[in-house]
C-alpha cells in the first residue's frame, strides 16, 4: 500500500470512527442537556440553516441529516490530516496512537473555537455544556487514534532480541 493510499484509508476509517463515537456522545449529551438526542447534531446544520438549527429538537433529514453529514466530513478531514502528518509507525503502540489522536482532537478544538469564524463553528456548543464538549472531543480523538492504530504496521522488535517462529521453538 502506498503512503497516499494509507492516508486516504486511515482518513476514511478514522474519520468514520471519530464521527460515530463523537456523535454518540453528542446524542447522549443532547438528550440530557437539551431534552433531545438530536439537538446537538441539528445545531451543526447551522452552516446551512442558520439560527433555526439551534432551536430544532426533532429528528429530520434537513437538520439531523445535514448536521451529521457536515460532522462526518469534518471528522474525515481531521483524521486524514492526522494520517498525513504522522509517521507510519508512530501509532503502532496503543498509547502512542491515543496520544496522537487526542493531540489532533485538541488542535481541531482550537481551530474550531479560536480560528474559525462563528458562522462556521461546529454549532453544538450552543446546546451543550463545556464538560459535554470535552467528552465529545475526547471521543473524537479516540476514534482517530483507533483508525491510526488499526492501520499502523506492527511494532518492530526491540533491537538485540531474536524473534523465533513457533516452529523453531524448543520445548
Amino acid at each position: 500500500m502506498t503512503r497516499m493510499q494509507r492516508v486516504v484509508l486511515e482518513g476514511l476509517i478514522g474519520g468514520t470512527l471519530s464521527s460515530v463515537l463523537s456523535a454518540v456522545l453528542l446524542c447522549a449529551a443532547g438528550g440530557r442537556q437539551a431534552g433531545s438526542p438530536y439537538a446537538a447534531i441539528n445545531a451543526i446544520s447551522h452552516w446551512l440553516w442558520k439560527d433555526r438549527a439551534f432551536r430544532r429538537n426533532a429528528r429530520s433529514l434537513r437538520y439531523t441529516g445535514t448536521g451529521y453529514l457536515i460532522h462526518h466530513l469534518a471528522s474525515t478531514f481531521w483524521a486524514t490530516s492526522h494520517a498525513a502528518v504522522r509517521k507510519p509507525r508512530s501509532a503502532a503502540h496503543a498509547p502512542a496512537a491515543i496520544a496522537g489522536g487526542l493531540a489532533t482532537s485538541a488542535v481541531a478544538c482550537f481551530v474550531d473555537y479560536r480560528l474559525t469564524p462563528h458562522r462556521l463553528q461546529p454549532g453544538f456548543e450552543q446546546r451543550l455544556s463545556r464538560p459535554a464538549l470535552t467528552g465529545v472531543y475526547l471521543a473524537f480523538g479516540v476514534g482517530i487514534a483507533v483508525g491510526a492504530w488499526l492501520l499502523s504496521p506492527p511494532p518492530r522488535p526491540v533491537s538485540g532480541t531474536r524473534q523465533t517462529s513457533p516452529r523453531n521453538r524448543k520445548g
